[in-house]
């Protein structure tokens, strides 16, 4: 409970530090926008935050409460599945800890995304697992069922993950489960709370999965191959806590006590051989490591029983929280902005991509939470310069969600309007009234834009130092587009 509160009270105390993160500029804009599913992630994050900004308004302590409080949830089911593993306080204590301190947690948890949510689905599902086993209560399966379809709902990467616990579960002992009723109701339960977000991608032809094949067919994330797979796995958690949760798999997989709950270890070697053969991002694992942490701390809880061995208790115990406290500033916003590039340096780190064309002086997670409102301040000066009865027709068209998303929270206090976009879901939400005959263009290059537009003005420059190199570009203004905006709409359309 202490840990809990403890990440908690860290992550507030910081997280108000730098900016306003790309992606949740964009979730913002989709929260004002509500729907049974979006291009390019599930519907329930866009609801919840429209529920947040209503209950804890919209300053980055309010909107990233609830991201706070999901890893403090995450700290106490760590505990819990601990327990239902046989682990007494060592261990629930050595597990709590390790998922309190894992950067990559403890970055998920910094800012609004589906990503800090994502644990509590499937760990909260696990949990009702090992309940359902340990108390021969099989009806608590149903609880299983609602939690992964609210998981799917929440991110569609909990698709996998099922599929990796039902070859864990075949692959067991524990198929005995699928004899009974409440397994599959727990199936029907999915499906009914996933069922508005399929409908909705059929009625689309499935625009999820083109997005999907379009980030393959263009290689825009680093594509790892296995060992540096691993290596990543094991960095992003904390090397020193590699002890626990390798230890953990090994305890579920080959441990005699941990015979009962086999299925869990099947389930994450699975489950990292789907996302090692697909090229996911590392951090799609994230969610999936609390389980193997509880694991681990009952193995060690074990293997230090005796007065001896107990100074192993301590040794492991610092050595996990002594790098966590080193690594914090290089996941959460600890440190000013100017001090972080330094900081890394010093450890001998260099700055880390997930996407190919991501790069800036901060890692991306820092970075993209720079520049916005200096480049809608820009881009008001240039709308306002506009004599007013050509501004009332301009409509301001961004090459990415993330400008559109802070041109429609930030630029109000300029007196903007809404934005554009044809990127992501923006796309659907379409041109609205504009024709194109006057456009404020946003990370368009001159090249394209008089291809598209009769006239073209170079407008400011703009070179946000610390926030994204693809945030560098000129301020355009398109007069005359060769073709109507409604007609241009579908060629303009980006899904990556």
């Amino acid at each position: 409970m202490l840990l809990a509160a403890g990440v908690v009270a860290l992550q507030m105390a910081s997280n108000g530090r730098y900016g306003y993160f790309r992606d949740e500029l964009y979730f913002l804009a989709a929260s004002d926008h509500l729907d049974w599913g979006y291009v390019d992630f599930a519907p329930l994050s866009a609801l919840v935050l429209r529920l947040s900004r209503l209950l804890f308004g919209e300053s980055l302590h309010g909107l990233r409460l609830l991201p706070a409080l999901a890893q403090g949830v995450e700290v106490l089911l760590t505990g819990l599945i601990a327990r239902e593993l046989g682990g007494k306080r060592f261990a629930i204590g050595l597990a709590c800890l390790s998922v309190a301190l894992a950067p990559v947690i403890l970055g998920n948890a910094t800012r609004f995304s589906m990503n800090p949510f994502e644990p509590l689905f499937w760990m909260g599902g696990v949990l009702a697992l090992l309940l359902a086993l340990n108390q021969e209560r099989p009806q608590l399966l149903v609880w299983c069922g609602v939690l992964f379809g609210l998981g799917l709902e929440n991110k569609h990467s909990t698709v996998f993950f099922l599929a990796s616990l039902l070859v864990g579960l075949l692959g067991t002992s524990q198929r005995r489960l699928l004899r009974g009723k409440w397994l599959w109701m727990a199936a029907a339960s999915v499906v009914v709370i996933a069922l508005p977000n399929v409908l909705w991608q059929w009625a689309r032809d499935f625009p999820t999965l083109v997005d999907l094949h379009n980030v393959r067919a263009t290689h825009k994330n680093i594509e790892l191959p296995p060992l540096p797979f691993l290596r990543q796995q094991i960095m992003m958690l904390n090397p020193a806590s590699a002890l626990v949760w390798i230890a953990g798999l090994g305890f579920l997989l080959f441990h005699g006590r941990g015979g009962r709950y086999r299925a869990l270890g099947v389930t994450y070697v699975v489950f990292l051989s789907l996302m090692m053969g697909l090229h996911a991002k590392d951090y799609y694992l994230a969610p999936i490591y609390p389980m193997l942490f509880a694991a681990g701390g009952v193995l060690w809880e074990g293997l230090t029983e005796t007065v001896p061995a107990r100074w192993g208790r301590v040794l492991l115990s610092a050595s996990v929280a002594t790098l966590g406290v080193i690594a914090l500033p290089l996941n959460i916003p600890v440190l000013p902005v100017e001090q972080v590039v330094p900081y890394m340096a010093a450890l001998g780190m260099k700055v880390s991509r997930t996407e190919t064309h991501h790069a800036g002086l901060l890692p991306q997670h820092f970075g993209d939470e720079f520049g916005w409102p200096e480049m809608v301040a820009a881009v008001a000066k240039v709308y306002d310069s506009l004599p007013p009865e050509e501004r009332a027709r301009t409509a301001i068209l961004a090459g990415n969600y993330g400008e559109a998303g802070a041109i429609d929270f930030f630029g109000g206090r300029h007196g903007l309007p809404k934005s554009i976009s044809a990127h992501q879901n923006y796309y659907y939400w379409g041109p609205r009234h504009y024709t194109g005959e006057s456009l404020i263009l946003l990370q368009w290059d001159s090249v394209s834009a008089r291809r598209w537009c009769r006239e073209v003005e170079e407008g400011p420059a703009l070179a946000p130092r610390y926030g994204m190199s693809e945030e560098a570009y000129t301020i355009l203004v398109c007069r005359g587009l060769k073709k109507p905006l409604a007609e241009a709409w579908d060629e303009l359309k980006v899904w990556n």
